[in-house]
């Protein structure tokens, strides 16, 4: 790489874990995204992209939500498939230590593009290979595991209470995915986590799949 023999430098995850040599024999995972940088917490000098890529299940294609909602007997979907996308941000939120802040913006100025649903919130944030598993089709935040490979650190399961007031509200429900392509025809989910400087972005669209 170039690297002067009185430099120093460390390899990390994009979650930002130092390759070291005792967790080195852990990357056996094909596909893993790794940064050479000075220190760990080095600002990144340019945007990186990393592609992600999976076999999506039938059922992203031909459902897709629209078979759940539709066959809701009657009632209106719409607040069920909005009540899947605000789960994410309970369950990001229930840690917080200050304020909770959780909104929903419904925009339609033609000028930023497509009418598009906003859901915003001061969470804990997600690395990339934590929205790397949330594209993952049919992949339960209940059974993800916190492995090297994924780099998810787990779904954080709320105090119980009663269901409307907790984000449990996926564990009845048909999950996020569907519930957006219910919505509209594409997802972009923009995210910091709270333990890192580094802004992720993961873009699901109708017409890649």
């Amino acid at each position: 790489f170039g690297i002067p023999s009185d430099e120093t430098f460390v390899i990390t995850t994009t979650n930002r874990k130092e390759i070291t040599e005792d967790n080195f024999s852990d990357l056996v995972h094909e596909g893993v995204t790794l940064y050479l940088l000075q220190s760990v917490d080095q600002m990144l000098l340019l945007a990186t992209k990393e592609r992600i890529d999976f076999l999506p299940h039938y059922d992203t294609l031909v459902k897709s939500g629209m078979y759940e909602y539709y066959a809701s007997e009657g009632q209106n979907p719409l607040p069920f498939a909005l009540a899947e996308l605000i789960d994410n941000s309970l369950s990001a939120t229930s840690q917080n230590t200050g304020i909770r802040s959780i909104q929903i913006k419904l925009l339609f100025d033609d000028s930023q593009g497509k009418p598009a649903v906003a859901v915003i919130d001061n969470g804990s944030g997600m690395t990339s290979k934590q929205l790397n598993n949330w594209a993952v089709y049919r992949l339960s935040k209940f059974t993800r595991q916190g492995d090297f490979e994924s780099d998810h650190s787990g779904y954080v399961r709320p105090l119980p209470v009663p269901r409307s007031l907790n984000s449990d509200i996926s564990y009845f429900g048909v999950g996020g995915k569907q519930a957006v392509f219910f919505v509209g025809q594409s997802a972009r989910m923009i995210s910091k986590p709270a333990t890192s400087q580094d802004v992720h972005e993961l873009v699901l669209s109708k017409e890649d799949f």
